[in-house]
Formats: C-alpha cells, structure tokens, sequence
C-alpha cells in the first residue's frame, strides 16, 4: 500500500515558538518515548532555558542587538570630538619659541693652597660602631678575699668598677672555708657576672694566703675550659677603668709597671717592666731584689690568657703540668716562679701600654690587722650616750 507523507506547514511550525518558549509538538520527534510496554505515547518535554536563549538570538535577537550597540557607539564619538565652551584659537607663533638659556657667568680661581690642604678624615662614630660589632674578649678577675674590718669596702669598690667595665666580665671571688652571707650580698647586689668559690686549704700558716685561693680559681677554670683573660684582682688595691679596657689586647702574656707603697709607707716605688714600644726590655726593681727574682712584676702587674691553663698544645709549652702558684717559696716569690710556669722568656712577653709608660693600678700594702672586725658587718651594740629630741 502506498504511504503518503506529509510535511508539516508552515504555519505549524510558527507555532512551536509562543512567547519566546518552545511548546512541544505531537509531531515532533523529540517528543515521543517508547514506553516500556512498547506503545509509544505523546508526552511533553519541556526544554533546557539555555539551549532556548540560545535559538532565540541565533534567530532573531543577536542582529537587532548589534545595530543597537553600533548607533550608541557611533552617538558617543560624536559627543567627545564635539568642542564644548570658548577655546582660544588665535595662537601666536611666538609662544612657541624657546628662551635662549645660558649658564651663567662664574669667575672660577683655582688656588692651588686650598687644593692642597684637603685631607680625608674618618668619622670616628663609624670607628664607635664598627668596634661594638666585633666580638670581645672575655675578662676573668679573679680575687681572693677574708674577713677582715675592710673587707665590706674593698669588694663593694671593686664590684663598682667592675660594673663599668664593658661585658663580658666573670668575677670569680674565692673565700677561706666556707662562703659568708655578707660577701654573697654584696656579689648580688653589684650586677656583674660572678661565681663564688671556698678553697678548703688552710692557709693560715703561708705568708701570702691568697695562693691556695687564686689556685682554686686556677683549677676552676681549668676544669671548665674558661676562655678570656686571666687578672688577678686583689680587692685592697687601687684599679683604673682603662686598665681593664686594655687587658683585652692581650694575645699571651701581658705585664705593665704597678706603683707600690713600701711597707714603712714613707715612700713609693715602681716595679715592673721597662718597654720599647710592646717589647719588654728590662725590668724597674730595687737594689735588695734584683739578683735573686728572674722576672720583677707584682701579682696586680701582669695578665694572661686562659688556654694556656688547659691547652698547651695551642701555646707549644713543652710539659703538661698544672699552671699553680707555690706556697713552697719565699714571700715576694710567688709571682716570678709562676710565670716562668706561663712564659719562657721577655720574648713571650707583651708590654701594655705601648711603651708602658703609664700607671694604671697601685698597690697600697693597707694593713687593717689591728682593726676590729664587727661580727655580720654590725655592731651589736649601740652607742652607750643616746641623746633624746628634745
């Protein structure tokens, strides 16, 4: 039998699209799904919003859209090139020309004098602050102390100017014994760095009781591989700031002149070395010691680094023995014997300050033994007259 087959007008196909919507069609392919049962059916779908915005402008909207946006382009550019207000068109060729610029006249006299006295100098705050960056070296002072009337105000004199002393600075204070509150007090009270030490060694039967003392320190530092600069500080001596300032300087071994009362105080001396430049030539000495000491310097005259204590390979010493002092020799003996322990020879030695033509510390040989010493710092008892207000 013959198929006859229809295609859809035109005017059917108009009315697919009703208000900018597509409306499903029975005829349309789309529209059909086979059911399960296998009849087919007519059943609506209703179509994506997109997929309709999209065949409303590929049809009608995007040429209408275009000229629209053509005209205001065209609108716009003709509003900025139109002119708007007065404008001066009457512009003189002369307003154009350039003035005639030319340096001005300077009478230059070169004085060759002047020239010649320039001379470049060097800020020194910059000197100031380069010196603060570099590392310094650290400054061991030790100093052995005992009860006695005038022990309060050596350790609180000494402690002061230690305070002022640039860091770092160890103060190692080594007492007899045993450690007494009254010494601990001041140590805290003066801010610097410090350790408390107590030799048990009885040191009553040696004439310089400060040798088992500064052998503690010695050992202390030994054991714990200090490094610095080794000065030993008695408390009853007299110290200027700079002296302290220069021991820094030191590389191995350093010795300066110490001014000395003598025993009798009636008058002074001066002992130690006599320097060309860093280099020790001789020695300052009085007539009874020359012969007998190799090397002529006080305890508070000389300082040195402390490696030599625990490294001797760094200094090339050719025996390993422990660096003490000697409480088997005379009294006035113990520095020359100690340093030929530190030092071969002069040659080893360095001079400070250059030329060692100052005095930075005296010793006064003060003997507060006929002193009374108060229990604590205090006196027990008050005044036996009390005046009352009147």
């Amino acid at each position: 039998m013959a198929s006859i087959r229809r295609t859809l007008s035109p005017a059917l196909n108009d009315r697919l699209y009703q208000n900018g919507t597509a409306v499903s069609s029975p005829y349309s392919p789309a529209s059909h799904k086979l059911l399960p049962n296998g009849n087919s059916k007519y059943q609506s779908v209703p179509h994506l919003p997109l997929f309709s915005a999209l065949s409303l402008l590929s049809r009608r909207g995007w040429r209408r859209s275009f000229y629209r946006c053509l005209i205001f382009l065209l609108l716009g550019f003709l509003f900025g090139m139109t002119p708007f207000g007065n404008i001066e068109t009457d512009i003189q060729t002369q307003d154009f020309t350039l003035p005639d610029l030319k340096p001005p006249f300077v009478n230059v006299q070169l004085d060759d004098q002047s020239i010649n006295s320039v001379s470049l100098t060097v800020d020194k705050s910059l000197e100031d602050q380069m010196s603060e960056l570099e590392p310094r070296k650290q400054l061991i002072i030790v100093t052995p102390t005992y009860n006695r009337a005038f022990q309060a105000y050596f350790l609180n004199r000494l402690g002061q100017l230690l305070r002022l002393v640039k860091p770092p600075v160890l103060w190692i204070i080594v007492e007899e014994k045993s450690a007494s509150f009254e010494t601990a007090e001041i140590l805290r009270k003066t801010g610097v760095m410090y350790r408390h030490l107590v030799t048990k060694v009885n040191s009553s039967s040696v004439k310089d009781r400060g040798v088992h003392q500064r052998n503690a320190a010695l050992e202390h530092m030994e054991r714990h591989k200090l490094d610095g600069i080794v000065y030993f500080a008695d408390d009853d001596n007299v110290y200027s700031l700079e002296l302290f300032e220069s021991l820094r300087g030191i590389s191995r071994f350093g010795t300066w002149p110490v001014a000395m009362l003598t025993p009798s105080k009636n008058k002074a001396i001066l002992e130690g070395p006599i320097c060309n430049g860093t280099q020790v030539i001789g020695w300052h000495t009085n007539e009874k010691s020359k012969r007998l000491r190799r090397f002529h310097v006080d305890m508070s005259g000389f300082a040195f680094n402390s490696t030599i204590l625990w490294d001797p390979k760094r200094w090339k010493r050719p025996f390993r023995n422990s660096i003490r002092q000697l409480d088997t020799v005379k009294e006035g003996f113990q520095e020359t014997t100690f340093i030929e322990q530190v030092v071969e020879d002069e040659s080893q030695m360095e001079g400070t300050p250059p030329g060692c033509s100052r005095i930075q510390n005296w010793h006064l040989h003060l003997d507060t033994k006929n002193l009374v010493y108060p229990r604590g710092w205090l006196l027990q008892e008050n005044l036996d007259v009390i005046l009352p207000i009147q």
